[in-house]
């Protein structure tokens, strides 16, 4: 379907890809995956005909049609919203301009009609009379109601843009369709959708994320991207980090017999074979895993932070009581009505439809903003660690990154610059890494930083708005076994999936019209009769 030959990508010095041969066939989903700077979205920029190589060669089948999701949310701002959708068939667009042009015409010519007529063949065979029909079904499953289809597509929101967008690249089932982060700004429902839709999808589809839930949920593949090479594995995103991490584990098990490495690894595929998605794909996916030659699984060169947090000290049973909360901003009731008893270990994930609710009530049980009724009170044994939404203030000074850890020590062990350069060695800042300002640092580094923070604070309470923004799939995988490990007592809002799925034993609901408490893990919660319809009512006008 689609083939890379011999391209190579070098940007000065540093070399991206080195000869890269591969090949993406049809009904496969391929994830993208690659450490931060490893060239995903360039990869995709190069396949897609946005970017040249410095060498090589990109070829599609001939006749076939490729679709990408457009990152530029503001692209088609000056469009209706069912053109927009209509644009991402270029071919039949074009047909279909070009008969609008003469159809509008006052001097209506023979020729006219003429050319008329073999558009119109052309565009039957298109199905492009199906066309509108089709391209409002895709915004409606979308959430994108009638009523806004002949909009402007300046007057949506950024949510509802994206949408739309992501309603443009599938439209007119393309044979390859290539998608760079596609969850981001997208809500748990439209997401299960996109989900289930990919992974009946019949075509070719290659796609970069950083959401683990969404790769397991979509991939056949796993596409590596390590040592300027690029490299296709069987399974799914999970199936590629275990048996990644297995054979690196057996590789050092020098002593250990060949035979009994065979045998875990194995064992090891069974099981995962046993368990893939659920879709029209899955009985090719359970023969790709099963049909695994056991050598072709290699270690990754990837390195992985090491996250673990500590209690200083244990805390009490009184964790956090909530009475009556509510907050409005700008005249809108963000969330109202909210009675929480927070028990010792409690992992709760914190959801609303509306982020900035989540964003308010962290801000005031974290005494940075007021409510406007209700009080809340933190229990008297309870130290509290938050790594907010927004963390750019920690951030305006030139300090080296071992000063600026150095602003949190309680001890004067804890200023030594050894003990500081441990912390921060964990999150992957060794040598002179660490003597970097921190006003130079990107989102992921800044999020690294503040992490080493949380761990230095050995706090039996962790509080996290969006913790998985910015980070790399490592530094995501690696936070997500640290939370699962932790005794204490978490809050976390995230729109990580996985996360909130392995991480979370209670969820609280912010609504303005009231809250949602339940002991249930994340799944269940979400797909609970009950519930929906709870939601859907504290949701409503």
């Amino acid at each position: 379907m689609l083939s890379v030959n011999n391209l190579s990508v070098q940007f000065g010095k540093r070399v991206l890809f080195d000869e890269v041969n591969v090949a993406f066939g049809p009904s496969n989903c391929y994830g993208i995956i690659g450490a931060n700077g490893a060239g995903k979205s360039t990869f995709l920029k190069i396949i897609s005909g946005k970017q040249d190589a410095n060498s090589g060669s990109v070829h599609l089948e001939t006749g076939k049609r490729l679709s990408v999701l457009e990152q530029n949310h503001n692209a088609f701002d000056e469009y209706p919203v069912l053109e927009t959708v209509l644009r991402g068939n270029k071919e039949l667009f074009a047909v279909k301009s070009e008969m609008d042009t003469i159809y509008a015409k006052e001097d209506f010519s023979d020729a006219d009609g003429e050319r008329v007529g073999e558009l119109q063949i052309v565009f039957e065979e298109m199905n492009g009379w199906n066309a509108d029909s089709e391209a409002a079904a895709l915004l409606s499953n979308l959430d994108i109601p009638e009523n806004l289809h002949y909009m402007s597509m300046k007057d949506l929101d950024g949510k509802q843009k994206v949408r739309v967008l992501l309603a443009q690249s599938l439209f007119g089932n393309p044979d390859v369709l290539i998608m760079d982060e596609p969850t981001n700004d997208l809500d748990y429902e439209t997401i299960q959708w996109l989900e289930q839709f990919l992974a009946n999808y019949d075509n070719t589809v290659i796609v970069v994320s950083h959401d683990r839930h969404f790769l397991d949920a979509v991939c056949t593949h796993i596409s590596d991207i390590d040592f300027g090479k690029i490299n296709h594995y069987s399974g799914n995103y999970t199936f590629w980090y275990e048996s990644s991490q297995l054979a690196a584990r057996q590789r050092a098990q020098q002593n250990k017999k060949a035979e009994e490495k065979k045998k875990e690894l194995q064992e090891f595929i069974s099981r995962f074979s046993a368990n893939v998605a659920k879709s029209k794909q899955a009985t090719s996916r359970k023969k790709m895993i099963e049909k695994l030659n056991i050598e072709e699984i290699r270690p990754s060169s990837r390195r992985y932070p090491a996250i673990i947090f500590e209690q200083e000290r244990e805390a009490g049973d009184q964790i956090l009581n909530i009475e009556d909360l509510s907050y409005s901003s700008e005249g809108e009731t963000l969330f109202d009505q909210i009675h929480f008893n927070m028990a010792k270990g409690d992992k709760t994930i914190v959801y609303s439809k509306d982020s900035r609710a989540i964003t308010a009530f962290y801000e005031i049980i974290n005494g940075k903003l007021k409510a406007d009724k209700g009080s809340f009170e933190w229990g008297i044994t309870t130290n509290q660690s938050y790594l907010p939404l927004d963390n750019s203030t920690f951030f305006d000074s030139d300090l080296s990154l071992v000063d600026w850890l150095r602003q949190w020590a309680q001890t004067e062990e804890e200023r030594e610059e050894v003990f500081i350069r441990g912390f921060l060695g964990k999150m992957l800042f060794s040598g002179d890494e660490a003597l970097k300002g921190s006003n130079v640092l990107s989102g992921g580094e800044k999020v690294r930083c503040m992490l080493s923070k949380m761990m230095m604070a050995r706090a039996n309470v962790v509080i996290l708005d969006e913790p998985t923004n910015h980070l790399d799939l490592e530094s995501i995988t690696a936070f997500n076994n640290a939370l699962k490990n932790f005794k204490g007592t978490v809050l976390c809002a995230t729109h990580d999936h996985a996360f909130a799925k392995t991480v979370g034993n209670r969820i609280l609901e912010l609504t303005p019209k009231g809250v949602i408490d339940r002991y249930s893990n994340f799944d269940d919660y979400m797909s609970d009769p009950k519930i929906k319809a709870l939601r859907e009512k504290l949701y409503s006008k």
